[in-house]
């Protein structure tokens, strides 16, 4: 029943549409009604244990081919099913080498724990509860997250309409851009993986806070050879996939070539453009040509122009965001705590029923 629409095709309306790592956007139409847990087919977040690749949805709803669409039996709770294969290790049955794919057939192989009906709603019950917790802090972090933007606006205005009418630049002049290198293919061959040094991919910088402080792979001494590592304090600008999203290396790193490295001498400099960018991703976004996956060039960022206030207000916003900073800390730390946590109950509750 599940049906892709192309993006150019879709006409935003009132239902939700879904695709292998949740919404994709709305359309004018639906396929299904009722409670369900879609479980990702191809492109989904596989081998990425904080990644989910099993969601509910519920009510009038369109999932298109990129995705699984499990109805549960009667003796299955719907949550329960949702939250033993959310991070289910599908990394053996996952086949393909750029873009995995858990097919019908694997998928069907899948072995979960089976406990009575009223076990499952228990279990169910106190992963949702845990769930919640993590979700508060999470929503507090976005919060903490805007007041920087808000930052931002009170002291330089909207940087895309420029209302106080600062002095311009081009990124390239402003600090030297240059793309991620990752000159093998494929690029996940396994002898260029496993090594000590951390190899940062567009994923970790879509879903960082403005710092990238963790990483999914590293490459070994072969992988090195083929890329280039860039230092702690590089702006990544991803140009593939999640346009324009942005984050600060805390170490040290690899990244591909579909992700630009910013470098300027002023760490201030950094931060502003950081934030600047972030305006700037709707703009960016649209600028991508429309293909099989967006994407921008190096040129178009060379090219952006943003406004240009005096140094020393630079540093004025770089130390107000260091205050923030300190308030995040201790909301990220217990984020981390809630997620072990949650992460050992899970892994109990089926470990136990297995």
């Amino acid at each position: 029943m599940r049906r892709p629409v192309t993006e150019s095709d879709r006409r935003p309306g009132p239902y939700p549409y879904y695709g292998a790592n949740g919404f994709q956007g709305t359309i004018d139409d639906y396929i299904f009604d009722e409670p369900l847990v879609l479980l990702a087919e191809d492109g989904g977040h596989f081998g990425i244990a904080h990644r989910a690749i099993a969601y509910r949805v519920s009510g009038k709803t369109w999932v298109n081919n990129h995705a699984h669409v499990l109805r549960p039996k009667e003796d299955i709770d719907l949550t329960f099913l949702c939250r033993v294969l959310e991070n289910y290790d599908v990394t053996p049955w996952v086949t393909g080498t750029t873009r995995g794919k858990l097919t019908q057939a694997s998928a069907s192989e899948i072995v979960i724990p089976l406990p009575p009906l009223t076990e499952q709603r228990r279990i169910a019950t106190i992963l949702d509860k845990a769930d919640a917790l993590r979700a508060k802090r999470r929503a507090a972090l976005v919060q903490l997250d805007k007041l920087t933007q808000s930052i931002f606006l009170n002291m330089f205005g909207d940087p895309v309409t420029n209302p106080r009418g600062w002095p311009r630049a081009k990124l390239q002049d402003i600090g030297s851009l240059d793309r991620g290198v990752s000159r093998h293919r494929p690029r996940n061959a396994p002898e260029l993986l496993g090594g000590a040094y951390p190899f940062v991919q567009t994923g970790d910088i879509a879903s960082c806070d403005g710092y990238i402080r963790s990483f999914t792979d590293t490459y070994s001494e072969a992988g090195l050879k083929q890329s280039k590592m860039w230092p702690k304090g590089t702006l990544c600008i991803t140009i593939a996939a999640n346009i324009a999203r942005t984050g600060i290396l805390t170490f040290d790193a690899c990244f591909p070539d579909s992700v630009v490295g910013f470098r300027c001498d002023d760490a201030a400099t950094v931060q502003f453009v950081r934030v600047s960018l972030s305006f700037f991703q709707k703009w960016l976004e649209d600028a991508a040509p429309e293909s099989a996956q967006k994407n921008i060039n190096l040129a178009i960022l060379r090219g952006l122009e943003i406004p240009k206030p005096g140094v020393e207000l630079q540093r004025d916003f770089a130390t107000r965001l260091a205050s923030v900073e300190r308030i995040m800390a201790p909301h990220r730390a217990s984020l981390r705590e809630l997620d072990a946590l949650f992460a050992s109950v899970q892994h109990r509750a089926f470990r136990d029923e297995l």
